[in-house]
């Protein structure tokens, strides 16, 4: 049985402006570091609350650019408590502020930045009538 998402992995250019933005901009928490079989840096953990967390491997040395039209991944999305403290938070810090917070047809709201390798990250917080929300409850009748 699927008891959720574990984590979502990412390689990174910069790791130390990496990890800032999903510290300060985000809110997540530095974790753990997990050497290579030499010793050297290889992953970096940032805990994303319950048992979620983002992956960030040293070494990416390409940029994709970003495409609608491009197959795979397209973004990430953050459930957030509040959208507008989320919001606050990520204009505070000078994060990227690509698209204000406003619901979205799903009945939830949502805002978006990216992080340093334009990794488009949609931060959501869950409405009570969701189109989600209502799916979810059907699952307890």
């Amino acid at each position: 049985m699927i008891k959720g998402l574990g984590h979502c992995a990412f390689t990174v250019k910069d790791m130390e402006k990496t990890i800032a933005f999903y510290e300060n901009s985000l809110g997540f928490k530095k974790a753990f570091d997990i050497p290579n079989e030499k010793g050297e840096p290889w992953i970096v953990y940032m805990y994303a609350g319950g048992t979620q967390f983002v992956e960030l491997f040293y070494g990416a040395t390409n940029d994709i650019p970003y495409s609608d039209l491009n197959a795979g991944f397209f973004h990430l999305c953050i459930e957030v408590d509040d959208i507008q403290d989320a919001w606050k938070r990520i204009v505070e810090t000078g994060a990227p502020q690509d698209d204000a917070p406003k619901q979205g047809g799903d009945g939830n709201w949502q805002c978006w930045t990216h992080d340093p390798d334009g990794v488009k990250l949609e931060l959501m917080q869950i409405g009570e009538t969701s189109l989600q929300m209502e799916f979810i409850k059907s699952l307890n009748k």
